[in-house]
Order: C-alpha cells, then structure tokens, then sequence
C-alpha cells in the first residue's frame, strides 16, 4: 500500500498526472499518516459497517477505512483524481468510487443500495468552504449511525456547543437535534500540504436512534430556533414576532410566559427542550 501522507511519494505523484491543487475546491491534502489512522480508529468502523467517505482526494483516509470497513463508497467530484486514486487505492476491492457531487446524489438511496445488511456510517475531511451543505445533507438523510468528519476547529466548536456559550448557534441545534457530538481530537496546520490557516477538528456525530423531545412540527421547531438566532443580541420576544409575523410582539411574550420562561429570556440560552416547547406552543396557536 502506498503511503501517500509521505510527502516524498505525494509530490512525485502529482507531478507525473499534472496535478495541481485547487483552491476553489478547497483541496488541502494529508501529509501526517496518524490522522487518518486516528479518524478509522476512533470513528468506530468495522467488519459491520459501510462507510460513505465524502471526497477520498488522493485516499490516504480511503486506504485506512477499507482496511478496517466491509464496503467503503467514496464520492469525489474531482475527476483529475482518477489515475491517482487507481494508483492510490485501485488494490482494494471493497472500494467502490462515484464520480459525482454528493450534493446532487439522493445519500439516503446510495446508502441502502450501497450497504445492504451493513451499519451504515459516513467519514469525510471536508473542504472548509462547503461544510455546511454536506453535514446538512448526510444528517437530514437519516440513514447513518455515526458521521464523523474533519473540518475547521471552530465549526467543530460550534457543532458541539452548550446553550449560553459564544459558539452556540442555530446550526448547533440543527446538528445536535440529530446527533450527539463529540469532538475527538485536533489537527494542526502542518499536517496538510498545502497548509491552511486554520486549526481542524475531528468531531463525530452519533445519530439519534429517537428524539428525546416531543415535537408536533419540525418545520416550525427550525422556523423557531433560525427565528431566535436571527436577533441573537436581542430579547427572544423580537426574534419570534419577527420569524412569526402572525404572532406580534404580544403573542410572542405570551408564548414565552407560557413556557415558564422570562420575558428578558434571549434564544441563545435555551437549551432544545426549550427550543421545542415554545416550537410547540406555536403550533397549537396555529391549528
């Protein structure tokens, strides 16, 4: 097996296929083989698992989830992959490559056709540019027991944030209303060639098997906490008359008073309980 994290074998690699990195892509290659031993290692995959990796780039996470997974499916949109990733991990016969943008495929289909029998889970390091859409789409696919991904330290602060904290978000709730996160470990700089300017992050997301909250309608839970960030230094009452036009500034504070909560309450402290008591409230004024 190739150790393409060897920076001596990487160089001479791209040089003979012409490659060239590409910013627009975000592509920022691993040159410390101990990342993704550890993102194998630490993800959980074995014997039992499919793994979705989401852009192999030259395969050096690739080479370690086919050694550990049943079956490892890779979409890489970078066609000028091809001939390295032959060289790279053409040796493995439980690799299957789709040349594709992931965000064009239907996940939920390419796992059950993919992973038949198998407990479905997804790694990827991600492009910092399109972390958002892509964990987006593999938690609201609902099809994985764990998504481990590395990306930008502060992203990975974010997703595994507490209620009242400077990192706590809208998409904190989002990834945490499907997942429990975990941060496992960080990744300086140096290990990526070319370096970015940034520290990363490993974080896993273990799905939910049930929701430990009761409710009544998820478009008006998300409707609720995108309303009660969207003024994050304000009171709550203007984050909700303002996402609720129908409720007004007074249904807003009765909604409130009706959770148990403080008038002065802001978004940015309630925990998703509360989030889905007040995404409740709403919608029984609404019937």
């Amino acid at each position: 097996m190739i150790d393409v994290c060897n920076i001596q074998v990487m160089k001479p690699l791209l040089e003979a296929h012409g490659f060239h990195f590409s910013k627009a892509k975000g592509q920022n290659f691993l040159i410390a083989r101990w990342v993704p031993e550890e993102i194998a290692r630490q993800s959980g995959v074995d014997q039992t698992v499919g793994v979705l990796e989401i852009g192999p780039g030259i395969g050096p996470l690739t080479q370690q989830l086919c050694l550990n997974a049943k079956k490892v499916c890779a979409v890489e949109l970078d066609k000028r992959l091809q001939p390295i990733l032959k060289t790279t991990v053409g040796e493995f016969e439980n690799l299957q490559i789709i040349w594709d943008d992931v965000l064009k495929q239907d996940v939920k289909k390419l796992v059950a056709e993919q992973f038949s029998g198998l407990r479905p889970m997804a790694c990827a390091n991600l492009p910092y540019y399109i972390t958002s859409p892509i964990l987006t789409a593999l938690l609201e696919a609902e099809c994985f027991q764990a998504v481990t991904v590395m990306v930008q330290k502060e992203v990975a602060q974010r997703i595994a944030a507490k209620p009242g904290t400077a990192d706590y978000s809208a998409f904190t709730v989002f990834c945490q209303y499907y997942a429990e996160p975990e941060i496992l470990f960080d990744v300086p700089a140096h290990c990526f060639l070319p370096q970015p300017k940034v520290t990363s992050a490993v974080v896993t997301l273990r799905t939910r098997k049930e929701l430990p909250w009761e409710i009544h309608s998820k478009e008006i839970f998300f409707r609720t906490v995108r309303a009660s960030f969207a003024m994050r230094r304000k009171k709550l009452t203007n984050g909700l008359a303002s996402g609720f036009p129908e409720l007004g500034k007074a249904g807003a504070e009765d909604v409130i008073r009706s959770c148990g909560l403080s008038e002065n309450v802001r978004g940015e402290t309630l925990d998703i309980g509360q989030f889905a008591a007040i995404a409740n409230e709403i919608h029984r004024r609404r019937k």
